[in-house]
């Protein structure tokens, strides 16, 4: 299918700068850009009523910036606590999402949607993690994760300790020398 061209309203990570007209995937546009009213379609009539609003999307623009950067610095490093079952190697029965992490910072007095929680892959181990969030295209702040059993397992790990049973190679070095040994014996 052909590209289609897009008038970016916002800047999108990985794609552009508001204003740009770019090329995306005619679903990527469809489904995402349009309806969150982050582009509109190219032509010469949008591109017209865009140069005539420029300044005050740019104004807009640059007044929720400020806003987040301020947001910003009230919550850096905040760090939020995410209990979940998980077996003693440390694996989750299930996985932390976005949504979760949203509803723990909300819960933590940082109200995010969980558009704003950037999380390449869902969490499916116990321990501390950073995650990215998005209070506004241009500012992203670090969240510790700490996804634990109990809360007594959470104060544990943020303070460094391991929580998880270490697996030992030690047996399995020690049952190989064991079978060499024995074939050794048996070809004697």
């Amino acid at each position: 299918m052909p590209a289609v061209e897009v008038i970016l309203l916002q800047r999108i990570e990985k794609l552009g700068q508001m204003g740009e007209v770019v090329k995306v995937k005619p679903g990527f546009a469809r489904n995402f850009l349009l309806p969150q009213k982050k582009a509109i379609r190219a032509n010469r009539d949008n591109l017209a009523k865009f140069e005539a609003q420029r300044a005050q999307l740019e104004a807009q623009n640059l007044k929720r910036k400020e806003e987040a950067e301020r947001v910003a610095e009230r919550v850096g490093g905040l760090s939020v606590v995410i209990i979940r079952q998980a077996g003693e190697s440390g694996a989750l029965y299930g996985s932390v999402s976005a949504r979760d992490i949203s509803d723990a910072t909300t819960a933590a007095g940082l109200t995010v949607n969980r558009s704003q929680v950037v999380l390449d892959h869902p969490i499916k181990t116990l321990g501390l993690r950073p995650v990215r969030v998005m209070l506004h295209p241009e500012v992203v702040i670090q969240v510790g994760v700490n996804v634990a059993r109990s809360p007594e397992e959470a104060e544990k790990q943020a303070r460094g300790e391991r929580v998880t049973a270490v697996e030992d190679d030690e047996p399995e070095q020690d049952l190989e020398e064991m079978l060499d040994a024995e074939a050794a014996q048996n070809a004697a």
